[in-house]
């Protein structure tokens, strides 16, 4: 048999491969690298921090003893280190019921951060696996923390074992000290140059009711492209001491810079935000409910955007989540059932009321889930959430009378006004698309105040007005004949208003404009309206259905002499004899 032949060698249609990598100038191993995960955080830091660059947008800071609302210029990568580490020290509350006290000092000229909390101490114990010592382990170690049991429930903030590591990593020196009470030993570890170097821990001893931890960080501010710990992220950071103090309750103490916070509970929290939006003369209302141990809810009013200022577990949930939605969607529920029973036109939506409300949630989930690293919004289902928030109905019926069902009322007259005024008239020479309508020659000019609109009670009278017409010519006089009887505009809704075809033809015709008032017809197309109909008892009542018409919509216009006039129709014909006319003999009704 004759040699196979040889195949030609096959070429790869992927970019990754070394011819590639040649022309691109680049070796293999310049093109395929293996990081540390330390080296990949410092690498790719939005994927575990957020962003280093510097962001804009307008937030709530504490500036002055005062929540203010304002554009501050940020780096959230920093931001969020430090948050990492103030939620940590929160988390002990949840650990050590008996935790009293929280410290946290920010030194802008040393570019240092303290945060201090006296519940009890990490374990200064030898880790059996991993041979070093427990608080070595948790702060300087990746991947390490005590909540990754989640058969377990708890209501901490931190469950990915990042958190504090972050801190150390973007840290140019990281101080980790603890007093273990149970173990009678006080243990100090500096860790250096973004965590790559630590020193032998200092291990002293201490009393058996000395139970602390103080971590101290001097964040890498080059890491962030920043040369000092400026004002906003300042403002930024003493807002979250803030919300500790809103959020722990009455039972921690909680100190900024050696001054305690003098925020005392979450609905002293709230007032802050009450008070910096209250305008002058106007005070916004606060509705508080601690609903149960795990659930404390505040609601004020917001100005057709919806507002929201939540917590689950210490972590500020900046955009929400679905304990707020959970939330938000009762209170909004009940006070959308409250306005359309007031007002049945009003067809109120779920997300209008929502536009109305300005909700504040501080809960406890277990084991919370969030969109990122960065928990900015909950994603655990409220199935999961390990309780419930039911509001009671008294809380419900406090947030009705605030003034949000006023608020949604005016807000749905205005809406209907608007719809209304899509139907409206204008003062034009001609109109064009209304059938049967035989316009006035002079009717929208200038002399349009010396035209009459003659309405009639269908074809047949519209016969009658023409010939009439005939004689006195159509300079001045119109016919627009009805199809029978006028809705009755005080008993219709907005749905049978805006599709009724006669009432938006009579709006065309005149010119007449949605809530105007007139004291004079210079704006109409005719300066004169005038009820042409049978004198039997339905054209009594498509004339009385005319008048509640105007008197209904423009008052003003009945005020207006002349404006609204009648053609009295015959209703008896008479014969006095075969060589004598007729006579026609007329009644009022």
């Amino acid at each position: 048999m004759p040699p196979a032949a040889k195949k030609p060698p096959l070429k790869s249609s992927s970019s990754h491969n070394s011819a590639a990598g040649d022309a691109a100038g680049k070796t293999i191993e310049e093109m395929y690298q293996k990081k540390t995960q330390l080296e990949h955080i410092l690498l790719r830091p939005d994927t575990y921090v957020g962003s280093i660059e510097k962001h804009t947008a307008t937030l709530w800071v504490y500036e002055d003893g005062a929540m203010v609302n304002r554009p501050v210029t940020y780096v959230p990568g920093l931001y969020k280190i430090f948050d990492e580490i103030l939620v940590n020290a929160a988390d002990n509350k949840q650990r050590d019921p008996s935790m009293d006290s929280l410290k946290v000092d920010i030194d802008v000229e040393g570019c240092c951060i303290s945060i201090y909390n006296n519940g009890d101490g990490v374990p200064v114990e030898i880790h059996q696996e991993e041979k070093i010592y427990v608080p070595e382990l948790i702060f300087g170690n990746l991947l390490t923390s005590s909540n990754y049991d989640d058969n377990e429930r708890k209501t901490t903030g931190g469950r990915n074992g990042y958190g504090a590591k972050l801190a150390n990593i973007f840290s140019t020196e990281f101080v980790i000290e603890t007093a273990d009470g149970r173990r009678q030993k006080r243990y100090k570890q500096v860790f250096s140059e973004n965590m790559g170097k630590k020193s032998e821990p200092e291990i002293k001893k201490c009393k058996q009711s000395e139970n602390w931890t103080k971590v101290t960080f001097k964040p890498d501010l080059e890491k962030f492209k920043m040369t000092e710990l400026e004002a906003d992220v300042v403002a930024l950071m003493m807002k979250r001491v803030v919300d500790m103090a809103g959020t722990l309750g009455k039972t921690v103490k909680v100190e900024l810079n050696g001054e305690k916070v003098a925020v005392k509970s979450f609905s002293d929290y709230v007032q802050l935000y009450i008070d910096s939006a209250s305008k002058e003369g106007i005070k916004l209302p606060r509705i508080y409910q601690k609903v149960n141990d795990r659930w404390e809810v505040c609601v004020s009013l917001s100005e057709g955007q919806f507002q929201q200022v939540s917590f689950v577990n210490g972590i500020a949930t900046i955009k929400g989540g679905t304990h707020v939605d959970y939330v938000a969607s009762q209170i909004a529920s009940h006070v959308m059932g409250v306005v359309n029973k007031k007002n049945k036109q009003a067809n109120m939506k779920l997300h209008i009321v929502k536009g109305y409300l300005w909700v504040f949630v501080n809960a406890l989930i277990d084991n919370p889930a969030f969109d990122s690293q960065t928990k900015e919004t909950l994603t655990t289902r409220q199935g999961s959430f390990g309780s419930t928030c039911e509001l009671p109905e008294d809380f419900l019926k406090k947030v009705s009378s605030s003034g949000v069902v006023d608020s949604l009322l005016s807000w749905a007259e205005f809406k209907l006004s608007k719809e209304l005024k899509k139907t409206d008239g204008t003062k034009k020479t001609s109109i064009v698309g209304i059938p049967k309508l035989e316009d006035a020659n002079d009717a929208g000019g200038k002399n349009s105040d010396q035209c009459t609109l003659i309405l009639t009670e269908g074809d047949s009278a519209k016969a009658l007005a023409m010939a009439g017409i005939g004689v006195v010519g159509r300079d001045h006089y119109g016919v627009f004949p009805l199809r029978g009887k006028l809705l009755n505009v005080r008993e219709a809704s907005h749905k049978q208003l805006m599709e009724n075809a006669e009432i938006q033809n009579i709006k065309k015709i005149l010119g007449l404009q949605h809530e105007k008032k007139y004291d004079s017809t210079k704006g109409l197309r005719y300066g004169h309206l005038m009820i042409m109909t049978d004198q039997d008892h339905d054209g009594s009542h498509i004339k009385g259905l005319l008048i509640n018409f105007i008197h209904k919509e423009w008052p003003s216009l009945l005020k207006v002499p002349s404006f609204l006039v009648e053609f009295i129709t015959p209703i008896i014909k008479g014969n006095q004899g075969q060589n004598c006319p007729s006579i026609l003999l007329n009644a009022r009704l």
